[in-house]
């Protein structure tokens, strides 16, 4: 059960609230200010988080960026998160993705996403914010698990985690700074 239902059947029996998607409503200010990045299909990355091991690997992020070459690909972020955004990019041979961390604020990231093809989110904030606004999602579960009840609502979503059995997944309710065993096997993942 994801944990909006869980929170709403705490009123439920005083209201006659019918379970829905969290809705954020983003103003036509928002959408101007990304209309520009929109004049083809493209994708939409958010590939930190506060937690390491909540996120994909660098690595895994630069080997699909060389196998996204015929789309363009935005990578969102804070400003916390260009760094990331440019190493990723800088290593990668694809030449269309660009690092929009730290140029849009958090409603306009999410008013980009609302249009993407397919939003590639780690277990973290922009999973949520592509929820509620029922944009194609993606959704890369590493540490932590669909199953604590906080997963991607989108329609059209997609959970990638690993399919081996780990003694040690999930290692807790949110993630970690660092892998506990050392060697950060859920993350060995493919998104294709």
């Amino acid at each position: 059960m994801h944990e909006v239902e869980r929170n709403l059947q705490l009123i439920q029996p005083i209201s006659d609230i019918v379970i829905k998607r969290p809705k954020i409503y983003l103003s036509q200010v928002h959408y101007k200010k990304v209309k520009k990045y929109q004049d083809q299909a493209y994708l939409c990355i958010a590939p930190s988080s506060v937690w390491f091991t909540k996120m994909l690997p660098k690595e895994n992020w630069v080997a699909f960026l060389n196998k996204n070459i015929e789309i363009k690909i935005y990578l969102i972020g804070s400003e916390q998160d260009k760094g990331l955004n440019d190493w990723i990019i800088s290593r990668s041979n694809n030449r269309s993705a660009e690092n929009l961390a730290g140029h849009l604020t958090l409603l306009e990231s999410a008013a980009l996403m609302d249009s993407a093809k397919m939003n590639y989110v780690n277990d973290s904030a922009p999973m949520h914010l592509a929820s509620a606004l029922n944009a194609p999602t993606t959704a890369i579960f590493c540490s932590t698990i669909p199953d604590f009840g906080f997963g991607p609502l989108s329609d059209n979503q997609k959970i990638v985690q690993t399919d081996k059995k780990l003694a040690c997944r999930p290692c807790g309710l949110h993630g970690k700074m660092a892998c506990p065993k050392g060697h950060f096997d859920c993350s060995k993942l493919s998104l294709g």
